[in-house]
Order: C-alpha cells, then structure tokens, then sequence
C-alpha cells in the first residue's frame, strides 16, 4: 500500500504507521513493513518512536538492487510495535529506486504487509512505490483547498498506478462530505474518519 497526501499537513505519514501498525496486529507480531519513501519528512521513525532503536536507515543500506530475503532485511531493521522500520534519515537525500524496489519486493515475497509512506513530489523513488503498489491511498482533509491540491495530485498518481482512492480525513469546516471530495478529486471513496492524532 503506497501513502499520500492530498496535501501538506493532512495526516498521511501518521495514517501509513497506522495502517503498519493495525496489518501487524491483525495478523501476526512483525506482519508489516513500514517504508519512508520521503527523504524530506523527517523520518517515519519519530512517528512511531523508533528514532533511538537500533538498526539501519535508508542512508546506511548499501544496495545496488538485486534480490533480498526478508529474514535478512527485519534482522537489519528497527522494529516497533509490531513493524520492521525502513526510515529516511533526518538530512535528507534522494532515494535510489532500485534498492526500493528490492525492499518493497523482499517484503511482498516475505509475505507481509508493506506500506509506504510516499512523498507528494514526484521522483522516480516515489514513482516506483506508487507503482509496487496494489492500492495507493492518497489521505485528503475535507476542505475545499486541499480538494483542489488533491485533485492535481491524483492525475499524477493515476498515470502511474490507477488503482487509487481517497480517505477523507474531517472535520469538514465548510461542510463538504466525502461524496463532493471524492467528486472533485475524482476517485473513489475509501474510508472517511475523523482526524486521529
């Protein structure tokens, strides 16, 4: 599952911990993978506070592409709650997309849930979570700005993998429901929810 925003600021780093953290407890301890695919965002690892575990980040996995095993990558990981980490660091830097992509496979032939947390800028690191994924969930607060920010954002994201959808994120100050969001961003509803700190 590949994470976004609609736009800055509406929820979507926490929403992919989240989801990391609720396909671990469902199925079984370690089920899931969180990927931070957004070397801008300060790290998924402060989200889950994980920033002090040991364990490598995307700056000290030294990949070329190629296959890996997923024993071998949770081994090398931080975990939390549940969730084999693969945090950015907190100085930024592009990532490659060729060990992303050995990443998010290694995890998919390992058998568990992975999410992504994708920035909304597109690189070709983005581009290529977006495009390992089988759902991309673009996370949208109800107003009439960020419908506007995300209404851009999902042409992009549908050129590179069309099975997309929306979770409404509330309040809705101007009283939009996710029917009109989902209406003007031009995909499908997924779920709506209160905003969840």
């Amino acid at each position: 599952v590949a994470v976004l925003a609609g736009r800055g600021g509406a929820g979507a780093s926490v929403f992919a911990a989240a989801l990391a953290r609720t396909a671990s407890q469902v199925t079984q301890a370690s089920a899931a993978m969180l990927i931070d695919t957004d070397p801008w965002g300060g790290g998924i690892d402060l989200v889950l506070g994980s920033e002090a575990d040991p364990g490598l980040r995307w700056p000290d996995l030294m990949l070329q592409g190629g296959r890996l095993t997923y024993t071998a990558l949770r081994a090398a990981l931080p975990h939390r709650h549940g969730v084999t980490v693969l945090s950015c660091a907190r100085a930024g830097g592009d990532i490659d997309p060729a060990p992303l992509g050995s990443v998010i496979d290694a995890g998919s032939r390992g058998g568990v849930t992975v999410v992504c947390d994708v920035p909304r800028r597109s690189t070709t690191a983005a581009e290529t979570a977006l495009a390992c994924a089988d759902l991309v969930v673009v996370v949208v607060p109800a107003d009439v700005r960020s419908c506007a920010a995300s209404a851009a954002l999902a042409r992009w994201v549908t050129t590179v993998n069309p099975n997309a959808g929306l979770v409404v994120r509330g309040p809705a100050p101007g009283g939009l429901r996710p029917r009109q969001v989902a209406e003007i961003v031009a995909l499908p509803v997924l779920a709506a929810m209160r905003p969840q700190p």
